[in-house]
Order: C-alpha cells, then structure tokens, then sequence
C-alpha cells in the first residue's frame, strides 16, 4: 500500500508539516502556509541506516515531540537519496519506469518506483521512495504529498535561471550526500550526486563535474545551498579550488538565526 501523491484538503489548520528523509537523518519544519516558522527540529545518524532502521526512528522522534502529531493541512515529505535518475519527459515512459534506473542503482523486485515531473521544465525524475515510510505518514495523516530532493532543487533553481545566461554551477549539501547541478542559458548541463565523506571527496567530485563540462573553476559562479557554512572545512576546500562562490537566498534571510540556504529543501514549496 503506498499514499496517493496528493494534498491533504483539510483546510481546517493553517500549519503545513514538511519531513526530510534520507539514510543519514531526519529533519521536520513545520510552518505556516505563508512560510513563517513555527517548529524545526532533526536527528543525524552516525551511519547510514537501512529503511526498516529509519522508520524505527522517526516513529520514536514523533512518539517524542507532540507538535508533529497536530493536524495539517499539507503533509510533505521529501526524499534525499542517491537512488534515482533523470529521464526527458519526452521520452518517458510509466511502464518502463525500472529500465531508467536499472544503470543508476540496485533494484530489487519489491521495490516501488515512482516519479516526479519538473514542471515547466521537461524533466522527469525516477527513484524508489520507501514504501513503509509513506506507509506510516499515510496511517497518521492520510493523504500527503512526496517528492524526491532532486524534483525540488532542479525546479527551484531551473526557475531562478530561466532568464540567465551563461553557465552556473550549483552545489546542494547533505551529510554524505552532494548534488551538482550545471545551468546554461536557462538550460540543464549535468544534474548529478554523490556520497562523499572527506572535504577532498567534495572538491574531487565538484571539480569532476567543471572538468566534464570544460567549465573554468576561477571563473564559472557556484551557488552553494544545504549544510554548509563560511569557514568550515567543506567550504574553504571548495573556496581553495573553486573561487567564485556565493550563498543561495531566498524570500527568508533568516530562518532560526540560520541563513536560508540550510535546510533549503524544506524551505522551498
């Protein structure tokens, strides 16, 4: 049994609940439909869990905090995985959903493939959710919505982007997990991830993608988003090869004295 993709009606409560989940943690923001903040709180593992582990967990985080047992009118949760794959919308095809993925990640045969359309954009984006996840969120609110991380920041940025011109690289950071995606013109280059563990993983697997796409690392403007802040070890590597950083904003400068690029995906609708 797995949740239909679709918003919970009840329109009866003003607070949205959005769940972050991905095998190294759990983060929860519930706000306001307008976006105010009213409640944010996470949990990093040491090491990676399995599906079965992560559900064990989050059923104690919301045995624990009793503000995420309200009722909703949005329930979202988002996937940060490294189990999916990109396909042209013009060529996807539902049936075939397995075929994409097949060259990306181990599928086994009770896994459940879903997919999210990037608007506007053309894109379509294959992963395996986790079936007892959306089970359990489904148990407790009924219908809610699910996306995989990629579906969210490739939407975000393609539209910050459509109007600019020449290349830019974006960097989203989680624990053990990059995305690195390249815009041109408005137009998707490379959307990739990577696990990484070291600050020299990163800055291997970032310059792996400006060399791919002949980019020039002291020029190209990279846009920075998720876990990372100035003067840790993740950015002054990045700022020793790649010199022409930013931070993503946001309609939030602020969010919990943290800048709007943490926590980005749950941030953006």
């Amino acid at each position: 049994m797995t949740a239909p993709k679709t918003n919970n009606n009840n329109t009866n409560q003003t607070n949205r609940l959005s769940v972050q989940v991905s095998l190294t943690g759990l983060s929860f923001l519930v706000s306001t439909l307008e976006g105010a903040f009213v409640h944010f709180s996470e949990k990093q593992f040491d090491s990676k869990h399995t599906p079965e582990e992560l559900l064990i967990e989050l059923t104690r985080i919301f045995s624990e905090e009793a503000i995420l047992n309200n009722s909703f009118s949005e329930v979202e949760i988002i996937y940060l995985t490294h189990n999916y794959t990109c396909v042209p919308a013009a060529l996807f095809d539902e049936k075939k959903a397995s075929e994409y993925l097949k060259f990306n990640t181990k599928i086994l045969g009770n896994d459940f493939i879903s997919h999210d359309l990037v608007e506007n954009h053309g894109i379509v984006v294959v992963y395996i959710p986790f079936v007892n996840i959306n089970n359990f969120i489904f148990e407790k609110f009924g219908e809610f919505t699910y996306h995989h991380s990629s579906a969210k920041l490739l939407k975000t940025i393609l539209d910050r982007e459509k109007h600019q011109k020449g290349p830019r690289v974006y960097v989203h950071l989680n624990k053990k997990q990059l995305d690195c995606m390249v815009i041109k013109d408005g137009q998707l280059q490379l959307n990739n991830s990577f696990l990484y563990e070291t600050p020299e993983d990163l800055i291997y697997y970032v310059l792996f993608c400006f060399e791919q796409l002949k980019l020039n690392p002291d020029k190209v403007e990279t846009i920075l988003c998720g876990a990372i802040h100035a003067h840790d070890p993740l950015y002054e590597i990045l700022f020793t090869y790649v010199r022409n950083i930013d931070f993503i904003d946001g309609p939030q400068k602020q969010f919990m004295e943290e800048e709007f690029h943490e926590h980005f995906l749950l941030k953006v609708n």
